[in-house]
């Protein structure tokens, strides 16, 4: 009998964590090396969070919290959701988790049936294929097209649809590609899953805030209110207010789900951290001034490297409309010789090749479920991704 379970089998880790890892041990080894391989906004937590912290420390909310999250917390939610998304929940319809996975993880426990299946639009986020499968439950990848700017169409949502169905898993913008949809194009795939009432809707709203230009954020169940009674709409402080160490993601739902979740959670940690629901707080009811001048800061970040990468040889890099990734082609270069030696067969052997010669970190695009691309996070500084992108066209043009 094997010591580890069956369940094991059917995932693998994380290619963003492990790619960041081998950049950290490079680093260590006195390496020059250029991360823009992890989702993490460069900026601290803004003050007033900290001190909200530090002033709850003080009051000694240092002790157990209720499952779901302190009820201050749970009402700064409901009245997020109301005022910026215009829907309505209860706080006893809202669950805050221990960052937005758990929060995702405890959805797909409590509602996965072995065979069940979960349609994700490809390139997704590497975790939501994986949790899937650890609950039992069949991702149905449904890869989306440069062309079409990454982003699934309606006849492709329609056209996934199965009666085994059970969710349909939703990220505007998106990591790994940025692409972000419009009211209409939402419109388009609501109107899908009207004709499908056994199809629930797990909304990642975790980049909600960072949209760039004249771009109008929509979530789904507020394009389609009909939606309201089968989505849960899942958010998070991590990228927004620079606070992903403090581990708070949250969602709002129909209240059996949410429930459901609750009692997942009080058999797994029970609840997130007392003080950093209290950082939450503030940072959901505070000034907001901060996602201005980040997303300010995030949109010329963006121009600067997708500029810089569509002058590489062989690069092909849509503009997104937010997030702080992009997610360039490489196909032009498959087939083509690095200097070690070494044939580009994969978007993989690029973004290993491109780490060992030139020292930048990126993702290969197929742990994503899409290549050959690879993934770049400009969440750092000017001149970091100047150097990188210019380390990258040097790779690019060093290619026979």
């Amino acid at each position: 009998m094997a010591f580890l379970a069956d369940a094991l089998s059917r995932i693998k880790p994380s290619a963003t964590i492990a790619v960041t890892q081998m950049a950290r041990e490079l680093k260590a080894q006195g390496k020059d090396v250029i991360s823009l391989s992890v989702g993490e906004p460069d900026f601290d937590t803004p003050q007033n969070i900290k001190d909200a912290a530090i002033a709850a420390i003080a009051r000694g909310e240092t002790k157990y919290t209720p499952v779901a999250g302190i009820p201050e917390l749970r009402k700064a939610i409901a009245d997020k959701f109301k005022r910026e998304n215009g829907l309505d929940y209860k706080p006893e319809q809202v669950i805050v988790g221990t960052g937005g996975k758990q929060i995702l993880f405890n959805a797909f426990m409590a509602t996965i049936n072995p065979g069940d299946e979960v349609i994700i639009p490809a390139p997704f986020w590497v975790s939501y294929p994986e949790m899937i499968a650890l609950c039992g439950g069949t991702p149905v990848s449904v890869e989306t097209t440069i062309e079409n700017n990454f982003k699934m169409t309606a006849e492709q949502l329609d056209k996934a649809i199965t009666p085994k169905t059970k969710w349909f898993m939703f990220n505007s913008p998106s990591n790994p590609s940025g692409a972000a949809y419009s009211r209409e194009e939402l419109k388009a795939l609501t109107d899908v899953l009207m004709k499908h009432p056994h199809v629930w809707v797990l909304t990642d709203d975790m980049y909600e805030h960072l949209v760039f230009g004249d771009f109008v954020y929509y979530t789904p169940a507020q394009v389609e209110p009909a939606l309201y009674d089968r989505t849960l709409t899942m958010n998070g402080v991590s990228k927004a207010y620079a606070m992903t160490g403090w581990r708070i993601g949250y969602a709002a739902g129909p209240l059996p789900l949410i429930k459901a979740m609750d009692m997942i959670q009080g058999q797994q940690t029970s609840g997130a951290c007392s003080v950093a629901q209290w950082a939450a707080v503030e940072a959901l009811n505070g000034p907001q001034d901060f996602i201005t001048e980040s997303k300010k800061a995030f949109e010329e970040r963006r121009d600067l490297v997708v500029s810089m990468l569509n002058q590489a040889s062989g690069l092909v890099c849509p503009k997104p409309e937010g997030a702080f990734y992009v997610y360039p082609s490489c196909a032009a270069l498959i087939g083509k010789t690095a200097p070690s030696g070494k044939v580009i067969e994969t978007d993989e052997d690029f973004v290993m090749e491109l780490l060992a010669t030139e020292g930048v970190a990126t993702v290969h695009g197929s742990s994503f479920g899409l290549g050959p691309n690879f993934r770049v996070s400009y969440a750092t500084s000017n001149a970091k991704l100047e150097e990188a992108c210019s380390r990258i066209q040097r790779f690019c043009a060093s290619l026979k």
